[in-house]
């Protein structure tokens, strides 16, 4: 979540990859670009840091480079049910470090801006075509929506059939990380990565006018003390793909402290 954020993840993603030795790391970039989207150069700056893939959202294509990014550039998907001419890809298969991790982002329908396309026949496809443990030995699928029970809703449709599934999109990390019954890991939003003294990243005076007098002054500004990144940390079993340890991550700024052991 802007500026804050984006150094809270450049600044840290690299020891945190070699300390806990990640295989792979996916943020979501949505917000990164001051609060509407993601540039390409901060995109390209998430990636320098360590990120391997990066997903988007409902603002995938606010920042107008990102229209040719997303197209030059395979780690960075937006939504599958994105507007049907919209370019990039909402999924893919990538190859790092000898395994195949396929990473897919969809878009809910409860209480956002606009109507999408169905998430659940749209990620369905995708899960039929790669089983989990034989096609690709990982799979992660990003839930970026309003709703609590949407979100839920999609955990429990791929479990079993994916490794991890996580909300993103209300930037308030959630307390329920767990393993589902069949093997898969969930946490209905992962939080953001930005400074939690703000309302959801944004300097407050302009929010609390907004909803104390209905009158609009100025643009919203996202807010820039000290960032908490926030996150998930999943374990997969090489055999099935299927999670083994689960943990939220909340590291520095103003959130009580949390980490994998």
């Amino acid at each position: 979540m802007g500026r804050s954020g984006r150094t809270a993840v450049t600044e840290r993603l690299p020891g945190l990859r070699a300390e806990w030795r990640l295989d792979a790391v996916i943020v979501n970039g949505e917000n990164a670009s001051s609060g509407r989207g993601l540039n390409a150069a901060q995109a390209r700056g998430l990636l320098d840091a360590g990120a391997d893939v990066i997903t988007l959202g409902d603002h995938a294509l606010d920042q107008k480079d990102m229209m040719q990014a997303v197209e030059k550039e395979p780690r960075i998907l937006r939504p599958i049910n994105y507007a049907k001419q919209a370019p990039g890809r909402g999924w893919r298969v990538f190859e790092i470090g000898g395994k195949r991790l396929l990473v897919a982002q969809v878009l809910g329908q409860v209480f956002m801006s606009r109507t999408y396309d169905d998430p659940f026949s749209a990620i369905e496809p995708v899960l039929t075509a790669h089983p989990l443990g034989r096609a690709v030995d990982a799979i992660l699928v990003d839930m970026h929506c309003e709703a609590t029970s949407e979100k839920m809703a999609m955990g429990h449709f791929c479990d079993r059939r994916a490794s991890v599934v996580v909300g993103t999109h209300t930037h308030v990390p959630t307390a329920d990380a767990m393993i589902l019954p069949g093997g898969t890991a969930y946490q209905t939003d992962a939080g953001m990565c930005g400074d939690y003294d703000s309302v959801i990243g944004m300097e407050k005076a302009e929010p609390l006018r907004r909803f104390v007098t209905g009158m609009t002054r100025e643009r919203f500004t996202p807010a820039g003390g000290a960032a908490t990144l926030c996150g998930l940390f999943v374990e997969t079993d090489d055999a099935t793909g299927l999670a083994q340890t689960v943990a939220q991550v909340r590291i520095g700024g103003r959130l009580s402290q949390s980490a994998p052991a």
